[in-house]
């Protein structure tokens, strides 16, 4: 297992134990636990990740650390929009889109808000940060 994957499996072991709540990277932020199927395994693939929250929905932003390409992740829920969410003890379904327009620009913008880092991954990145929606089954 590469030290990426131990590193994120350790934030999900620690999440799970703690109700949600995590140290190091993710302290003091909003986290979820996001599981998707792999787009060409069918596996489930389980990532943390930080989130905004926008009324009945969750977003999240494919920044991948500033690399080049887009996170795993964002291929699978190209493939497959359905998706689990881990936030704090609650699990759910949700289906995911792509936000565009002036929707994308806005979520954007409230995330920099929060965490001005992610400007700094995609200036890094040289691509455009796709902005994730994931409404909740049902909503």
């Amino acid at each position: 297992m590469s030290e990426r994957l131990e590193r994120n499996q350790r934030v999900i072991d620690e999440f799970r134990a703690k109700g949600g709540v995590v140290g190091g990277d993710f302290e003091g932020m909003p986290l979820l636990l996001l599981t998707t199927t792999g787009a060409r395994s069918g596996e489930p693939r389980t990532s943390p990740m930080a989130y905004l929250r926008d009324g009945d929905r969750l977003v999240v932003f494919a920044a991948n650390g500033g690399r080049e390409h887009h996170p795993g992740w964002y291929h699978n829920l190209l493939a497959h929009p359905s998706a689990g969410v881990e936030v704090g003890k609650d699990s759910f379904t949700v289906t995911a889109a792509v936000a565009d327009g002036a929707e994308r620009e806005r979520l954007w913008a409230a995330q920099l808000a929060v965490a001005p880092f992610l400007g700094d991954f995609q200036a890094r990145s040289g691509r455009r940060v796709p902005v994730v929606t994931l409404t909740p089954a049902g909503a």
